[in-house]
């Protein structure tokens, strides 16, 4: 454990201009105010905030955070208060220990909820504050060097995966490669000892092999670029054990075809030599082809900047090189804490405007539980990272496997609501295209576009799949309320009355609503049936034939027009209402509606098979019809069943007649075939079902089909 002169000193010897007197007054609080706490390693607790302290006097600090850094813990731990703290330390401090006091155990449904509800509140706080985020970092590392001291092996479990999974990510977002490096093997210690101890043997072996390879490699590569004028200072560094199996993990290859164990690090004077290095060492060695990395002119999105090549270096062996300044060395090591600013009345405190931080601000302010926030939040973060341009030059970073609609949300949020296509190096391409380094893309918009739930399913990015979910979410309420409202006109239509807030008011106190659209909502949702909020309006008013089986009732009532019928033209299909798989209704069918709890309505033709199953549920049927007010640029799918010829071009004819009809092909499945015949379904894309009637008699007039018909079931 540092003493109190030796961390004064150590701050001292980077800031001279330090607040000596503060850091000694923190010192002594913070042993104090923890008296005879104990660790679980049976050290005075005092000893974890001051370890802590000294971990960040190795990134240079400023006075503020080393005081947080030692003060951290009183707030929580012991019967100091913030209110003590601002008078004793001043406001900026009180905040910044506020913002790192360790997070309330909260009383949730699970360990995972509280560790998302936690990780939230952690974001707040940095974002208000890096430094924040800094002694949180360094305060978690503490504790990873003494994990082994916890009895426990759920808990030391537990938080080795949370660090592996949050704080590990959070280190290399900021840039502190060195201390997410560190966090990392901890982590993997725990998680997987087997697999880190057999990494282990295979270097310790390397190292008993190979003792002075590394050195005198870095001797001939010095040499090599001084002959050439440039000096530089090399030297190899062993990658860490979670490095090396990740790598191959990731590679599928064994620990043997790793060429990068130990990569060699080249530091020179500025950004002319280290093209003019990588000249050297291409010229001079052979390169091993698709291993250059140009992170100079395409920085990381934490700020890291280097030029990573592979060759067949001295001794014919095959070496990674990363060729940087003396500056991007720094930033490497040090991310965010290599900006600080330490000069008196020069205002510190948010660091970098980092980009990652804006965006993961932007999912948490509109996810609707900690645990999707959580989720979205480690897709921002762990993903490798593919970089694309706009149309302008400008350069977007993206996690690998990103599609033109991750680009489009990165971009903004408003441009990815109203993405309806992509031109990806001026071709145009499916909005699932994966995108590829160097590509530029231009997102094609419409203001009358909005975001597709199916979306969802290729995005990689937790902006676009928070900005999706949020978009479906809110729409779903809308879309549950445009149809519970429909339902709630019809039960007081059926009743000769008017739908009014008044008329609806006893529903909503029976069923103990706020208001009136969290029952028009419940009502759209299937939470609530019509039947339910009927009888409570109309107690009085059941029907004789109210038990009669509705399939049998709707299938002899030959009237067209159902005066007291919810129409559904106009909602979007996938939301609150859906169209049957089974039949797939169309503009101009009978239909009927069965409710669904927390799906809405799934809308059937009157003639359909699968209604038989409903048919002692009268409860969940709804009379519904299509609203007059159709679009003509509406568009539905219709299924047919086809027969055809068996011969050269009988396909071709078949969509050309389709196609001459103003039918679009959505699917096309071929479920049997013959020497003579192919049977198949087809899906197609129409306007009413007098539109696939027309391309029906259309199909039968063609020589090579043998049959055609609508499926029905």
């Amino acid at each position: 454990m540092l003493r109190q002169v030796e961390l004064v000193d150590r701050v001292l010897a980077y800031d001279p201009d330090a607040d000596e007197d503060l850091l000694h007054r923190a010192y002594v609080f913070t042993v104090r105010a923890h008296g005879s706490q104990l660790r679980d390693s049976g050290d005075p607790y005092f000893s974890h905030p001051i370890e802590v302290a000294g971990i960040l006097t190795g990134l240079k600090l400023d006075t503020a955070t080393i005081v947080t850094a030692l003060l951290h813990d009183t707030i929580e731990d012991t019967v100091a208060t913030r209110e003590e703290v601002a008078a004793k330390f001043g406001e900026e401090v009180a905040t910044l220990v506020d913002g790192v006091t360790k997070l309330s155990q909260l009383e949730l449904q699970s360990d995972r909820t509280k560790q998302a509800e936690n990780f939230r509140k952690l974001l707040i706080a940095m974002s208000n504050d890096i430094r924040v985020l800094l002694v949180k970092l360094a305060d978690r590392l503490h504790n990873m060097r003494t994990l082994h001291f916890i009895e426990r092996p759920e808990k030391r479990h537990r938080i080795a995966l949370e660090t592996m999974e949050i704080y590990a990510p959070l280190a290399e977002r900021i840039g502190m490669q060195s201390m997410k490096d560190e966090l990392e093997d901890l982590a993997f210690a725990e998680l997987n000892p087997d697999a880190r101890a057999s990494v282990q043997k295979r270097l310790s072996y390397l190292r008993e092999e190979g003792a002075d390879v590394v050195s005198r490699i870095s001797q001939q590569l010095t040499e090599t670029l001084a002959r050439y004028g440039v000096k530089a200072i090399v030297n190899g560094r062993e990658k860490r054990p979670f490095s090396i199996w990740r790598k191959m993990e990731r590679k599928n290859v064994s620990f043997e075809q790793l060429s990068d164990i130990i990569a060699f690090r080249v530091i020179v004077a500025n950004i002319a030599e280290c093209y003019q290095a990588l000249g050297v060492f291409h010229s001079h060695f052979k390169m091993v082809p698709d291993r250059f990395k140009d992170y100079i002119s395409t920085p990381k999105r934490n700020g890291y900047q280097s030029l990573h090549t592979s060759v067949i270096g001295p001794e014919k062996q095959r070496i990674e090189i990363q060729i940087r300044s003396q500056a991007m060395h720094e930033i490497a090591e040090l991310g965010v804490a290599a900006h600080w600013q330490y000069k008196q009345g020069v205002e510190t405190g948010e660091g970098r405007d980092y980009r990652w931080l804006r965006e993961l601000l932007e999912i948490l302010e509109h996810a609707s539980d900690p645990e999707e926030f959580l989720e979205h939040t480690k897709l921002s973060m762990f993903q490798d990272q593919v970089f694309c341009f706009t149309p302008k030059g400008d350069l977007i970073a993206l996690p690998a496997g990103a599609t033109p609609v991750d680009f489009a949300y990165a971009v903004h949020t408003g441009v990815g609501d109203t993405c309806v296509g992509a031109k990806v190096n001026q071709r145009m391409t499916p909005l699932r295209t994966i995108l590829r380094n160097g590509d530029q893309v231009e997102i094609l918009r419409s203001k009358n576009q909005t975001p597709s739930p199916t979306w969802e399913n290729f995005v990689v990015s937790g902006k676009a799949r928070s900005a999706i979910r949020r978009f479906t979410r809110n729409r779903q309420r809308v879309e549950y309320h445009e149809l519970g409202k429909a339902i709630a006109e019809k039960i007081l239509r059926e009743a000769g009355q008017t739908l009014t807030e008044r008329a609806i008011q006893e529903a909503v106190r029976f069923f103990k609503c706020d208001k009136s659209d969290d029952l028009y909502v419940a009502l759209g949702e299937g939470t609530l049936t019509p039947r339910q909020v009927k009888d409570v309006l109309f107690p009085e008013a059941a029907k004789p034939d109210d038990n009669v089986v509705p399939l049998a009732r709707a299938r002899t009532d030959r009237k067209s027009k159902h005066r007291h019928s919810v129409p559904i033209r106009g909602l979007i299909p996938g939301m609150a209402v859906h169209f049957a798989g089974c039949c797939h209704p169309l503009p101009g069918d009978r239909i009927v509606g069965i409710v669904s709890t927390g799906r809405g309505v799934t809308v059937h033709t009157i003639e359909c098979e699968t209604l038989e199953q409903y048919a002692e549920t009268p409860e969940r049927w709804l009379d519904v019809s299509w609203s007059p007010d159709s679009s003509p640029e509406d568009y539905h799918i219709g299924r047919i069943t086809t027969v055809i010829a068996n011969e050269p071009g009988a396909l071709s004819s078949l969509t050309t007649v389709i196609a001459k009809n103003g039918g679009n092909i959505n699917n096309l499945k071929i479920t049997s075939r013959s020497l003579e015949f192919f049977e198949m379904i087809i899906d197609i894309q129409v306007r009413d079902v007098r539109h696939l009637t027309n391309i029906i008699a259309a199909l039968r007039a063609d020589p090579v089909v043998s049959s055609v018909d609508r499926a029905s079931g």
